[in-house]
């Protein structure tokens, strides 16, 4: 991608400076440990990149007001009665987007070039010491996760107002190839976080779910995504675990296998089908903590790599919980599935890209 040139004083505040030709540049990385910052002293990436956002997003094209096009003006007699067969089409015709340049996919914003930069600098000084011993002992080093929190990577996209950091999507994204790039575990811990969990909480969570939990899944609680069944790997939908409705709210039992982040997590998103005879149209959202009473983590898989990142077999051994813990609507759990997966994907490219380039970069020398 094309990394946009930066403020210096902006690089200088993550404590990362880059000069070619009189200006500041983002597009060089420097792959090298250093221990001249410890990890206390490292200014918040989510805090030194906020006010950038914010600037960016007041000023973006997409936030000026758009000017009406002629065809959205009243219309004529003859062509009000005409039935519109395209919602698009419609849009098309009430906004004029002539004056709008298109941004190339492959060009970063100011604020997500400084995004790389700094997680580069995070993960090299930070995670990269930690990596072969973490590997070795297949899990994760609580410092780390510590690291992450401390340092906004795990409320990307939480709003401030929750404490989060209030970017976006693609700074999500960023900040896990460069994470990929050090050490996939510690990628996919935030990615999984970040993009499935965050992101059901923020688009499906009621009020209360969100004003009780996205402040913590910002600031100290790791997530965890529950779909995947010893049965149903390959067809998610065919879920055999089960909830049923309770006086006061729902009980829930079965297992999940190959679940990420199970051991550091505490908040669960659960999928269980509420009524079968409806089939995966019957798949519903929960929501668990950790130490719920028939709650239980069970075996731990061994892999091949990625190894400091948990994946494990959970059982719901008639788990109750509140009716205030159903996420979104009874029997649209499999459409959050379909669209968090597809969200989750860009998540599993980046971390292959990351994966891909820091292999070749430690080959290269």
């Amino acid at each position: 991608m094309c990394r946009a040139a930066v403020p210096a004083e902006a690089v200088a505040a993550c404590g990362k400076t880059y000069k070619g030709g009189g200006q500041v540049h983002t597009h060089a990385h420097t792959r090298h440990v250093t221990q001249a910052h410890t990890t206390r002293t490292m200014a918040s990436i989510a805090k030194t990149l906020r006010p950038l956002a914010r600037t960016a997003a007041a000023s973006s094209p997409a936030s000026r007001p758009l000017r009406p096009a002629a065809a959205a003006r009243r219309l004529a007699p003859q062509h009000t009665a005409r039935r519109c067969l395209s919602t698009t089409a419609a849009r098309r015709e009430a906004v004029d987007i002539s004056d709008i340049p298109p941004t190339p996919i492959t060009h970063l914003s100011e604020t997500e070039a400084l995004m790389g930069e700094t997680v580069a600098k995070f993960a090299n000084e930070v995670i990269l010491p930690k990596a072969r011993a973490m590997d070795e002992a297949e899990a994760m080093d609580p410092a780390v996760v510590e690291q992450l929190f401390e340092q906004g990577l795990m409320g990307i996209e939480i709003p401030e107002e929750y404490g989060g950091s209030g970017m976006n999507f693609t700074a999500a994204i960023i900040a896990i190839e460069e994470l990929a790039r050090v050490d996939p575990s510690v990628s996919v811990l935030c990615d999984v976080h970040n993009t499935l969990v965050n992101t059901a909480l923020l688009k499906w969570g009621s009020a209360q779910l969100k004003k009780e939990w996205l402040p913590r899944l910002a600031t100290n609680t790791v997530g965890s995504f529950c779909l995947s069944e010893p049965v149903s790997g390959s067809d998610a939908f065919a879920l055999a675990t089960k909830a049923v409705r309770t006086d006061g709210g729902y009980k829930i039992s079965g297992s999940k296998m190959w679940i990420t982040n199970s051991v550091e997590a505490n908040f669960f998103i659960v999928f269980a089908n509420l009524d079968p005879s409806k089939k995966y149209k019957g798949i519903t959202a929960f929501v668990v903590e950790k130490g719920t009473p028939g709650f239980s983590i069970a075996k731990k898989e061994k892999k091949l790599g990625i190894k400091a990142s948990s994946t494990c077999v959970i059982n719901f051994d008639d788990v109750e919980i509140p009716a205030g813990n159903l996420l979104g609507n009874e029997f649209e759990g499999y459409k959050y599935a379909i669209a968090l997966l597809n969200e989750g994907r860009i998540g599993i490219a980046a971390q292959m890209t990351g994966l891909a380039l820091g292999a070749w970069e430690n080959a290269a020398g």
